[in-house]
């Protein structure tokens, strides 16, 4: 097989399909407008696949998701996977080294071998995540791809049947297609059309909660706040894009890069599409997960989840699990959270203000950081930013001060700083810090580290 090779219109439908036909061990790697995409393909079929644009971020979103259901994936879990296995900015390329197995992907193993999800679960997880980078990867026209050998320790969770998730990932693109030109991606953010300071009359038929966080977060996003099925999201608020009530902003970069036309799909007709989407996806072979994990029980046969209703998702290692649907929750109820900003430059705190006051968010400024910690008591913000390098005392003593107080144990303590190494970061989570945030930083990377910690 050819190990490499450009092209100017490429049938990614077409390529999948030959690997998957030639029962091929590899890893596909494709390049373009930025964007890198990684396939890994076991005998054919897919064991996984992931793209460089914020896949924790990704992988957060569906974790998010499946934490209505499954308990153990409570948000101090999902920080500490951050934490342990999201790599620094500053080792992250454009492309994938397919020699490296996958960093979520070794998030993923770890929750199962700390049994925050059974096997099954993690199938589901890993099917989901497949089918959102094969639907990316189905909308590329031109760039560069190769051929790698996939990594010789990259435990096997599942593999999924390379024709069945493109089917699947063509509806739900199809879909997509119907609500164009008006909606053109997932990730275009709505937002109320606001006049004289009033709200529009003509939105009666949506969610409070939904016009709250209807400030600044993606389609995508929202979705899962919501706890919803994207694409019905979509077409609920559809009819309001049309009425001019409900305005969509264009993505931010990179994911403006990506085809906003869902063309040359795949050929099969409804009745087989229908079929390919209501089919299991899993093979039924025991994953595999390496020697220091503990190995799984044989998981039962997983269904796709229909693209347009609420997901079903297996909780049981029983041979006829009983599946639990996904209902709408309330996440909110209109709260206003309130977030302290700790920081010497006032420049920056000006910036943190004005991007979180226009999500009606209540922020507290702080400008001398030895008065933060009286300031952290009278106000018991929902959450805390602290700059790290600070006159008189530093972001690192600031937050052993405020984590040694029994009443801030659990409040988010986000670090700020220009530091991009990984000591900083060691050093921020030994003090007791949730996550780090790296200067510079714009306003959707903030809203992405509220929306972690908060929402």
């Amino acid at each position: 097989m050819k190990n490499f090779g450009t092209f100017k219109k490429l049938r990614p439908l077409s390529l999948l399909r030959h690997l998957s036909s030639c029962a091929d061990s590899t890893c596909l790697q494709v390049s373009s407008n930025s964007v890198s995409w990684s396939i890994y393909l076991d005998q054919g079929k897919i064991a996984y696949a992931t793209h460089s644009v914020e896949p924790f971020d990704r992988l957060e979103r569906h974790l998010r998701r499946l934490s209505h259901q499954i308990p153990t994936l409570s948000s101090e879990a999902r920080i500490q996977l951050r934490l342990m296995f999201e790599p620094d900015s500053q080792t992250q390329s454009s492309e994938f080294i397919p020699l490296q197995v996958p960093s979520e992907y070794q998030a993923i193993c770890w929750l199962v071998g700390q049994r925050h999800l059974q096997s099954t679960q993690a199938a589901v997880l890993m099917q989901e995540l497949v089918q959102e980078v094969i639907e990316s990867f189905l909308l590329i026209k031109q760039g560069t791809y190769e051929f790698r050998d996939t990594p010789q320790k990259m435990p096997r969770i599942c593999k999924f049947d390379a024709e069945k998730i493109m089917e699947i990932a063509s509806v739900r693109l199809q879909t997509w297609q119907s609500l164009t030109p008006q909606i053109s991606s997932p990730y275009q953010r709505p937002y109320l059309w606001i006049q004289n300071g009033t709200k529009p009359k003509n939105l009666p038929d949506i969610q409070k909660n939904l016009t709250y966080w209807m400030k600044g977060f993606s389609l995508r996003h929202l979705a899962v706040i919501m706890n919803q099925d994207e694409v019905q999201l979509a077409r609920n608020l559809y009819p309001y894009i049309l009425k001019k009530a409900i305005l969509l902003h264009e993505p931010d970069p990179p994911f403006d890069k990506l085809p906003k036309t869902f063309e040359e799909l795949s050929p099969a007709q409804p009745n087989q599409l229908k079929e390919f989407a209501t089919r299991a996806l899993v093979e039924k072979a025991a994953p595999t997960i390496t020697t220091n994990i503990a190995t799984p029980q044989r998981p039962p046969e997983i269904s796709a989840p229909p693209a347009e209703k609420n997901r079903e998702l297996i909780t049981s290692n029983n041979t006829n699990p009983q599946p639990q649907r996904v209902t709408p929750v309330s996440t909110t109820d209109g709260k206003i959270y309130k977030i302290l900003s700790v920081d010497d430059n006032p420049i920056i705190l000006k910036e943190i203000s004005r991007f979180l006051e226009d999500e009606n968010f209540y922020v507290v400024t702080i400008s001398d950081p030895l008065k933060a910690v009286m300031s952290v008591i009278r106000h018991k913000p929902d959450l805390i930013l602290l700059d790290l390098n600070m006159e008189g005392i530093d972001g690192y003593e600031l937050c052993r001060i405020i984590r040694n107080n029994s009443m801030f144990k659990k409040t988010p303590i986000i670090m700020v700083t220009g530091n991009k190494g990984i000591l900083d970061k060691v050093r921020a989570r030994l003090v007791g810090s949730s996550g780090y945030l790296t200067k510079p930083f714009t306003r959707a990377d903030l809203l992405k580290m509220v929306f972690m910690h908060l929402v």
